[in-house]
């Protein structure tokens, strides 16, 4: 019987991160190693301060280690010069924040054709891939309303179909439910789950509502910056 092979998404090994020097420095992770494989979703559970969203700014090349080594995608990260970063958070990573990141002016169609524009996609799919994307989030009867006429629950869902815009391998998503209400919430983790199966990408999720672990594929506990046994 051949034996299936999963592929590694997201490879950390012995990651340490300090901010500070001397007395005031806080060590923001600790060795920290895990293994992602690609269609997973892996909540990311701790206190404020226990460094999950450092994690994921390293896994998402937004920060660098002080020491260790991270893989996304078969990419050693530290082996890309800023171009090669940029181009891998545009191409390869899509980013969800709490705060929504939406461009006020722009309408929710809009938005979610940023990432396209700034590749320079071509303006038949872009507008057929935000179509889709709008549709997949629930969103298609909302196209043309900006972000102050949507609810936050709608403006979150326009933050998860921009990060999808380039069809990303792997979604980052910080704290992503933190300024909903639990019901809204619920359903905005329900769609990242969804999403995961759709789109066939990974997603690494900080969380610290405990009522969404429920959700994730796999939780790792962050405890002042080492991952502990949940």
């Amino acid at each position: 019987m051949s034996q299936v092979v999963t592929e590694t998404m997201v490879r950390v090994e012995n990651v340490h991160k300090s901010y500070g020097r001397g007395a005031a420095v806080v060590h923001a992770l600790r060795g920290v190693s895990l293994e992602v494989p690609r269609g997973e979703l892996v909540a990311l559970k701790g206190r404020s301060g226990s460094g999950k969203t450092t994690l994921l700014n390293i896994v998402g090349g937004l920060d660098a280690p002080d020491q260790g080594r991270v893989e996304v995608g078969g990419r050693d990260l530290a082996g890309l010069d800023e171009d090669g970063l940029l181009a891998l958070r545009r191409d390869h990573i899509g980013f969800v924040f709490q705060s929504f990141g939406l461009i006020p002016i722009l309408t929710a169609a809009e938005n979610v054709g940023v990432p396209m524009r700034l590749r320079r996609a071509d303006a038949r799919a872009r507008e057929e891939r935000v179509e889709l994307l709008l549709s997949l989030v629930g969103l298609a009867d909302h196209a043309g309303q900006r972000p102050t006429e949507l609810s936050g629950g709608q403006q979150q869902r326009v933050a998860i179909a921009r990060a999808l815009a380039n069809s990303p391998s792997l979604l980052v998503a910080d704290e992503p439910t933190g300024q909903l209400d639990a019901e809204t919430g619920h359903a905005v983790m329900e769609l990242l789950r969804a999403v995961v199966r759709s789109e066939n990408v990974t997603a690494l999720v900080a969380t610290h509502d405990a009522t969404l672990l429920d959700l994730a594929d796999r939780v790792l506990e962050l405890s002042d910056g080492e991952i502990v046994e949940v």
